[in-house]
């Protein structure tokens, strides 16, 4: 029986751990050749071996997508390593513990260049191989960051993160649109997913089923706010990425979708 993603080549940022590492594998189990970029080699490396010793294809290049010139050689290696790319999930970011108006200027900095300037820097990069290829698919990576406020008693009782992030995010909100519009010329479809409380250890230290990793640190937040039990996995994000860059959605596009458990309270 055909795969979802027989034939196809994907690019994964921010795959060496989480959410990127989980949809490299899933991406993996369904037939695609995946390259996987992001800073940290070592981790690199071993979801390359993983994959591989799964059965799948899978290359690891280091990249630092904040970065134009590392942007720039990854993409053009990933090209000449299968000869095509057809995917693209611009999952590398993160955020920072600052709040405004104590930000500061060099973590703003940092904080919207890995999350928002990156995800342009590696589409850019793509784009032209997206366009030989007769079209593909991109999917970039959101948070509930970039749609929920949050009131001075939430803020004591749940945090949040820096102020950045919630500005990042939102930019890559509307840049997903942009890139939308303009991948209507040429078969590109581009979408956004927006996760909620998921289960990293970049978010959290740990894992679901470590009690003692950081799970707790999303606890009051999850079970406060959301409609379904629980906190996510970087399973049901991967899930949701695998069927927005397959064929199964090939009518969708411009769309960003939560996927966080129903949180209740959005602005």
């Amino acid at each position: 029986m055909a795969k979802k993603l027989d034939g196809k080549v994907a690019i994964i940022t921010g795959g060496n751990s989480g959410i990127g590492a989980s949809t490299a594998h899933r991406f993996a189990q369904e037939g695609a050749r995946v390259i996987l970029m992001a800073r940290r080699a070592g981790e690199g490396k071993a979801v390359e071996q993983a994959i591989r010793d799964g059965g799948g294809e899978a290359s690891f290049i280091a990249c630092d997508v904040g970065d134009e010139g590392s942007v720039t050689a990854a993409v053009d290696q990933a090209a000449q390593t299968y000869g095509a790319v057809h995917l693209l999930f611009n999952n590398a970011g993160g955020g920072a513990g600052s709040h405004f108006p104590d930000e500061p200027t060099d973590e703003w900095n940092r904080v919207i260049g890995v999350n928002l300037t990156g995800t342009f820097l590696v589409s850019r990069a793509v784009w032209p191989h997206l366009v030989e290829a007769g079209g593909g698919a991109v999917v970039n990576m959101s948070s509930l960051a970039a749609q929920r406020g949050f009131s001075p008693r939430m803020l004591e009782e749940f945090g949040a993160t820096s102020s950045s992030y919630y500005a990042a995010k939102a930019g890559v909100d509307a840049l997903t649109r942009y890139m939308a519009g303009v991948g209507g010329l040429h078969n590109i479809r581009v979408n956004c997913v927006r996760p909620g409380q998921i289960i990293t250890p970049g978010a959290t230290g740990g894992t679901f089923d470590d009690p003692d990793g950081g799970h707790h640190v999303f606890e009051k937040m999850f079970n406060h706010a959301q409609i379904v039990k629980g906190p996510g996995l970087p399973e049901d994000v991967a899930n949701l990425v695998l069927f927005l860059s397959c064929d199964d959605s090939r009518f969708i596009t411009g769309e960003i979708i939560n996927i966080d458990g129903g949180v209740a309270a959005k602005i």
